[in-house]
């Protein structure tokens, strides 16, 4: 990734193993990558039952807006309208969830018209082989299966 944007960071997301968000939090960095948000009150994340759940994209953001003061504000699109929507109204980060590299280029090349200084978030879906197409266009790279999916290592330690 580093090659194609050598200013993407890698993340981890919120899904960890309960009571271990720290320490596998810790790991990705030491691994070079980035914590992110650790939960709900370090950042603001609107997801889609948020937005469901008040109408629209756009009551969502200023509702939020309105009541939280001095967080970053990082709204979840799923398609382009969504996106764009949340670029006019100024939010901290857009997370462009479970879309294909194509798609997140071209949204992303309309975002930075509307407003360059949105950070762009991919998230869903990345795979090892497909997270270098991401890295051409976004800011950060979010994976699940950096802190759910890892495999434990078998090591053992015999005493002589």
């Amino acid at each position: 990734c580093n090659k194609i944007n050598p200013n993407v960071k890698i993340a981890a997301t919120r899904k960890t193993t309960p009571g271990f968000r720290k320490f596998e939090k810790k790991a990705v960095e030491i691994g070079g990558g980035i914590p992110h948000r650790f939960g709900l009150y370090d950042a603001v994340l609107i997801k889609d039952n948020h937005i469901a759940g008040v109408g629209s994209i756009t009551e969502a953001i200023n509702k939020v807006k309105n009541k939280v003061k001095g967080k970053v504000i990082e709204v979840e699109a799923q398609n382009e309208k969504d996106a764009l929507q949340a670029a006019c109204l100024g939010v901290d980060v857009i997370m462009l969830d479970n879309l294909s590299p194509g798609e997140g280029k071209r949204i992303v090349k309309k975002i930075r018209e509307i407003n360059p200084d949105t950070l762009i978030e991919a998230s869903g879906g990345i795979t090892s082989e497909s997270i270098a197409d991401f890295a051409s266009f976004a800011d950060i790279i979010s994976l699940g299966y950096l802190t759910h999916s890892v495999k434990a290592k078998d090591f053992s330690l015999e005493l002589v």
